[in-house]
This record gives C-alpha cells, sequence and structure tokens, in this order.
C-alpha cells in the first residue's frame, strides 16, 4: 500500500535522495524546501513547496496543505538543516550560533509537533530525524553543528517515549560524510577555520572511518527506506549510524 511521506528540507541532498527513494518504491512524497530554485527542480512526481522549516506560519501552512489533501502521513522526516559555522568557539558569533541551532533544532519541533499531533490520532507512524555522527561524537570547530544534531538525539529519544504508547515510533539517523557538494563546502570551511589544506581536512575525515571512505546520500536513503518498513517494526527510540564506522574525530 502506498504511503504518504512528508520530508523537510527535501529538495536537495539527503532529504531529495531520500524523497526520490521513497517515490520509487511507489510512495507519495511531498517535500518542502527554503530553497525555490531546489523546489522548482523537483520531479513533478514528488509534491514540492518552498517553506523555512524556521518560520512558523510558513512551516503551518505547507503541513496544513499537506494534511488537508492526504489525511495525514504514514512517515514523516525532520531532515532540514544547516552545518553552521566552523572555528574555534571564542571566535563564534553569537548570530550564527542561533542560526545554526534554529534551523536544525527549532525545524525538527515545528515539524514533529505536527506529526506528533496527526500520528497519535491515526494510532501509528514513523517520525525520522536526521541527525549526525556529530550528535554522537565531540567534533572540535564546529560546536553549533554538534550541540544541535546532539539535540536532535534527545528528542528522538524523548518522543520515542512519549508518542510510543500510541503506536507511533521515532528514530534518528546519523549520517557521516556523506559524498556531495555540501560536504565538499564543510571541507573547505573547515580548512579555512583550522589553516590547514583542503586535501588534509578530507583525508582526516576518512582516515578516522573503519570504511576509510564518504558514505553516499542512496546509503542513508536505503536506511530510511528500511525504517519505514515492516521489517524495523519494533526499532524505536534508536541513533542509528551510517557512517562507515567512525574510530576516532580528530
Amino acid at each position: 500500500m502506498s504511503r504518504r511521506v512528508v520530508i523537510t528540507g527535501g529538495a536537495s541532498g539527503l532529504g531529495l535522495a531520500m524523497a526520490e527513494t521513497f517515490r520509487d518504491a511507489g510512495d507519495r512524497v511531498a517535500v518542502c524546501d527554503a530553497d525555490p530554485a531546489a523546489v522548482a527542480a523537483v520531479d513533478p512526481a514528488i509534491r514540492a513547496e518552498v517553506a523555512d522549516v524556521t518560520d512558523e506560519a510558513a512551516m503551518g501552512g505547507f503541513l496544513a496543505r499537506v494534511e488537508a489533501d492526504w489525511g495525514g502521513a504514514e512517515v514523516v522526516i525532520s531532515n532540514a538543516g544547516i552545518g553552521g559555522p566552523a572555528g574555534a568557539v571564542e571566535e563564534l558569533a553569537f548570530d550564527d550560533w542561533r542560526r545554526c541551532l534554529s534551523v536544525n533544532l527549532d525545524g525538527a519541533f515545528l515539524t514533529c509537533r505536527w506529526a506528533a499531533r496527526v500520528m497519535k490520532g491515526q494510532g501509528a507512524g514513523l517520525i525520522l530525524l536526521t541527525s549526525s555522527v556529530s550528535g554522537l561524537f565531540g567534533f572540535p570547530w564546529r560546536t553549533p553543528y554538534v550541540a544541535a544534531k546532539w539535540g536532535i538525539v534527545g528528542l528522538t529519544k524523548a518522543l520515542a517515549s512519549e508518542l510510543g504508547p500510541h503506536g507511533v515510533r521515532v528514530n534518528a539517523i546519523c549520517p557521516g560524510a556523506v559524498e556531495g557538494p555540501r560536504m565538499d563546502r564543510v571541507v573547505a570551511m573547515e580548512a579555512a577555520a583550522q589553516g590547514r589544506s583542503e586535501a588534509e581536512v578530507r583525508a582526516g575525515f576518512t582516515e578516522g572511518v573503519a570504511l576509510r571512505r564518504f558514505v553516499t546520500a542512496g546509503e542513508v536513503a536505503a536506511m530510511a527506506l528500511f525504517l519505514a518498513s515492516p521489517g524495523a517494526a519494533g526499532i524505536s527510540g534508536q541513533a542509528l549510524a551510517v557512517d562507515g564506522h567512525t574510530e576516532r574525530t580528530t
């Protein structure tokens, strides 16, 4: 049976990979994204709207329209996020800190608040949140991002306990370094912050991983699809890494 799937930050990167994976599985998919150009480029088979996850009114409108048309959702993926600034903590601007936490955590709250109400009414559902291996380890020079992603894991644990009695599962996916343009930007940003070459920074990411490589967006999307399957019916409250096994962070 076709599932109704809602994904934030779904017009590029991991979000788009997940949207296309669920689409290919025969599901109905609705995404929102803050980037109008990315939204315009999404496959017409995927419902796509422009909405900033930090804007309560914009998110409320997007989610209300989905609910009015679809009646609910079996899967909601709170994926929208930004990497935030890189640098020594004493050099970071407060506005950059707040922006990073707002996109990653406030956006998750607004998404999960709606999903919780809808899924409690249904008596079933799956909420997935995109965290990071940064939500499992402490990485230097990325304190806003790390704090936000640890917050996502905490939110996951709390919601799993709160919603479990209503038949709703909640899990976090913790990707490692994902090959693609976003990771290229992170490498460049960290290289500048640390005064190192991009090649050195990139090598540092892979040398601390057992598989000695970045993961792909498709591998992360495959985990999301599995967690939405009947085979994952007993999995809730977990922070599941798709990272090639991170062994060290520096």
